[in-house]
């Protein structure tokens, strides 16, 4: 009985997975407001009626796409910031991590860069709290660093938050670049290492 119950259940994760891979590909040519529920059981090759045995709605769909975005991030986001290396190499690390990223994952990326704002309220809710969380990390592994000392809470929250945020900017300008020449894509990294070097400087000097 409980190889039998294993099977169902590998065969129902699959269609999970099944379901959500449709739902991106299809997420590349409109955004999730647009899409349909039959769109993605049709694309998938199972009836209407087996989506809910995995999703609520599409809204349930979309959220568990930003899990699958973003949950995995957090380790990376964390070892950006990390006091082990000087700025310089935090910066370099931080950029070639976000590259690799993009390159591995466009559809992804894609996906948060469109529904970060977009029509689906639960979406963008799940979004945000991915992002507060890597905030809140990105705090408490700047507050190990020497350079922070003297700095109060809400400023610390603030620096994390302008690294979150600019980490997506720099997502963004390498997912435009995904098909652009060699050239072009190390001119994104030089804009995005001199605005993170920004970033950094003005953290320097921000109790002078």
């Amino acid at each position: 009985m409980s190889h039998t119950l294993g099977i169902r259940q590998a065969q129902k994760q699959k269609t999970r997975q099944a379901l959500l891979d449709a739902a991106l590909a299809l997420l590349e040519e409109q955004s999730l407001s647009s899409l349909g529920l039959r769109e993605v059981t049709r694309a998938v090759g199972v009836a209407p009626t087996a989506f809910y045995r995995h999703f609520r709605s599409i809204a349930d769909l979309g959220a568990a796409l930003v899990e699958e975005a973003l949950g995995s991030l957090h380790p990376m986001i964390r070892t950006t910031v990390s006091a082990s290396d000087d700025h310089a190499q935090r910066i370099e690390r931080a950029i070639e991590l976000i590259a690799g990223h993009v390159d591995a994952y466009p559809a992804h990326v894609r996906f948060i860069a469109r529904e970060r704002h977009g029509g689906v309220q639960p979406v963008r809710e799940a979004i945000r709290e991915q992002l507060a969380r890597f905030g809140q990390e990105v705090k408490d592994e700047l507050a190990k660093d020497p350079v922070s000392e003297g700095w109060s809470e809400d400023d610390l929250l603030m620096l994390a938050n302008l690294y979150v945020d600019q980490m997506l900017i720099t997502a963004s300008l390498f997912l435009e670049a995904l098909e652009a020449s060699p050239e072009e894509r190390e001119r994104v990294c030089q804009v995005a290492e001199r605005q993170m070097r920004l970033i950094s400087i003005g953290r320097e000097h921000w109790l002078d």
